[in-house]
């Protein structure tokens, strides 16, 4: 028996050491995976103002003990932040704030497609890693790196991974805005004309 406890353990090492163990430490929830994937196979056909753009769509997604960040930015401006618990914001990219980082995450990715490798997989960031996927007129392409070489400057996209962390700052500041506001005492301000962020929790498209 112990012999095969430890055959076994050795199996997994080398499973995982040619990277065989794709399922990923976490547990995800079903609307966090159907969002997800409704922006991975993303088209001109479902917005119109994607046609001609040479990128439609970031995701740029992070591992965490116990948890996944997926941050998506979508060329017409929008910006949603998927949890991999089912948490998350969308809706976002109408607020004067956010609109302008998301555009400029799509736009610092372009150049960026010449480091990805073009794929039909989309595998879970492990905790410490990023994955980029951004989404083209031709097919998706990926890009993988340890967190810690991307926010230490060690990395050839560690400027697309602030431009990332940027999005997120701006999210962050739009949400604690809405927050502030609901909290005012009645007629103590004026209702905001932006989009109020919507939560995951709530049926809604990924885009």
């Amino acid at each position: 028996m112990r012999n095969l406890i430890i055959m076994a353990a050795f199996l997994s090492s080398i499973g995982r050491l040619f990277g065989d163990d794709d399922k990923p430490p976490y547990e995800l929830a079903e609307i966090y995976t159907s969002m997800r994937g409704q922006v991975l196979k993303l088209t001109d056909k479902d917005i119109r103002e994607l046609k001609g753009r040479p990128v439609w769509a970031v995701l740029m997604e992070t591992g965490y003990d116990g948890s996944i960040v997926t941050v998506v930015a979508v060329a017409e401006g929008t910006a949603s932040l998927y949890f991999s618990n089912g948490g998350g914001m969308i809706g976002l990219g109408a607020h004067a704030n956010v609109r302008p980082a998301a555009l400029a995450l799509v736009k610092a990715a372009e150049p960026q497609l010449k480091h990805m490798k073009k794929t039909e997989k989309f595998p879970m960031p492990r905790p410490g890693q990023t994955i980029f996927y951004v989404v083209t007129p031709d097919g998706v392409f990926t890009y993988s790196a340890k967190e810690d070489d991307l926010g230490n400057k060690r990395d050839k996209l560690s400027r697309l991974f602030y431009d990332g962390q940027e999005l997120i700052t701006q999210m962050r500041i739009a949400d604690e805005k809405r927050k502030a506001e609901q909290d005012m005492p009645s007629g103590g301000h004026k209702p905001s004309s932006h989009a109020s962020p919507t939560s995951l929790s709530t049926p809604a498209d990924a885009h």
